[in-house]
């Protein structure tokens, strides 16, 4: 979760008729925003970036943002390094001022509108603007990241501990709807483009740019029904990276919810580089046009949320730890089998899509459960603070090793399958924390399965 101003339950004379009105405008930030997520970072920026960074391109296929010289093929998955480094440097300045003033809304809507608007200019991309999409990306993800750290901290507020799995998961719910629902449009723009009168990378920047439209439209609906609370002066005088830094110190004393921790932080990192990176790989390694990719996102997520439900009801029968586990091997063998899919054979791709989408949802949101029974009584909030913040603060990573593989090969097939270390090692972490020992050095009740 993000920084929490306030832990408390909201207060019973605020009634349930306004928490209701609350959580239903708190639910569509997750619609607002997450059409950037699914629409520009997942489909359309990566391979449309890459193409203007190869029209750039030296003739050794070189750019040189700053001067450093970088594989034009490389450069979309650098700048969403870049970008995951610049949100972890914001995103506890953002956290700190909003427990010290309680003034959220302002920061929501400075951090949601810089994002649609820096989504909204991707419009702009043509010619061999590689440097301007680079540096709209950075400022888009960041300003998303920050949005979220404010929009989560929220959620203790408008909703008491016994409803608060029910509320985070329809706000889940609502993202990947409008992911859906925008893509479906961005599929019908792309298609018949020619209907419409424009060209083909016209068509590809106004689905970038109507997502950030989509974003600033509906931010206004959480804008207009979440409202701010004062915070006591003891609430504000420690929080930001002085809270992060004793929140760390508190987790020394659980090494065992570290270990788990460690473990999540390197897996998930395998995750988030498969949803940034792979429509880079199936356009630029496997010659697969735009609409076979937005099919392939539609398909993920679709089977996201049936693969959620169903690893929940594996976790009841076996324990969340054994089917996050399994997930694990299933996410090993799904990227391995990436690397011998045939060019041009859009069924294999969407057969890699279906597994990716099988273990997608269920293995974070039993990672992020799992990590619920790890939390000391009374810390939930800190703790899941420094959760958001660790998670981002790797994310960086993968990508990382990505560019960095295919700037060394110059074969994206490698590149991917690079990516299956992050998967093998968080198995080999995760398998070795022995969790219902660390439930009870939590001071928590370990349940039957786990």
């Amino acid at each position: 979760m993000g920084t929490d101003t306030v832990r408390a339950a909201p207060p019973a004379d605020e009634g349930a008729a306004g928490r209701r009105r609350e959580q239903r405008g708190w639910y569509f930030y997750d619609w607002a925003c997450s059409v950037y997520s699914t629409s520009v970072l997942t489909v359309f920026l990566g391979p449309y970036l890459t193409e203007i960074a190869k029209s750039a391109a030296d003739g050794d296929g070189y750019v040189h943002p700053l001067g450093i010289p970088v594989s034009a093929g490389a450069f979309f998955a650098y700048a969403v390094s870049a970008s995951v480094i610049v949100s972890v440097l914001v995103m506890p300045l953002a956290g700190a001022a909003a427990d010290r003033t309680g003034r959220k809304k302002p920061l929501l809507a400075v951090a949601a509108y810089v994002g649609a608007a820096s989504t909204a200019g991707m419009f702009f991309l043509d010619g061999d603007r590689y440097l301007l999409g680079g540096f709209l990306l950075i400022v888009s993800n960041a300003a998303l990241a920050v949005s979220m750290v404010v929009y989560n901290s929220y959620l203790p507020q408008i909703a008491p501990p016994q409803e608060r799995d029910a509320v985070s998961s329809r706000g889940w719910a609502f993202g990947y709807a409008a992911g859906a629902l925008v893509l479906v449009a961005n599929l019908v723009l792309f298609l018949a483009h020619d209907t419409f009168g424009v060209s083909e990378s016209t068509a590809v920047r106004i689905c970038l740019a109507s997502a950030g439209v989509w974003w600033g439209a509906f931010t206004l609906v959480p804008l207009r029904r979440l409202r701010d609370r004062k915070v006591p002066p003891s609430e504000a005088s420690a929080r930001g990276w002085r809270q992060l830094a004793s929140t760390v110190r508190d987790m020394r004393r659980h090494p065992h919810t570290l270990s788990f921790l460690l473990a999540y932080l390197v897996y998930n990192d395998g995750v988030q580089t498969v949803i940034s990176q792979a429509s880079v790989y199936g356009s630029e390694e496997l010659g697969l046009g735009q609409s076979t990719l937005i099919v392939a996102v539609l398909l993920v997520q679709v089977l996201a949320v049936a693969g959620a439900l169903a690893m929940g009801r594996l976790a009841r029968t076996y324990g969340a730890k054994r089917t996050i586990l399994g997930s694990l091997v299933a996410w090993t063998v799904t990227i391995g089998a990436g690397f011998f899919l045939p060019a041009g054979a859009p069924v294999w791709f969407f057969a890699l899509a279906a597994g990716i989408g099988l273990v997608l949802g269920g293995s974070q949101a039993l990672s992020r459960s799992l990590f619920s029974h790890l939390v000391p009584a009374g810390k939930e909030a800190e703790y899941f603070s420094a959760y958001e913040i660790s998670d981002r603060g790797m994310a960086w990573l993968g990508p990382l090793i990505f560019g960095l593989t295919y700037q060394l090969t110059g074969s994206y097939r490698d590149a991917i399958v690079s990516l299956v270390a992050f998967f093998v090692i968080g198995f080999v972490l995760l398998a070795r924390v022995p969790v219902r020992r660390a439930i009870r050095d939590a001071g928590n009740p370990v349940p039957d399965r786990i």
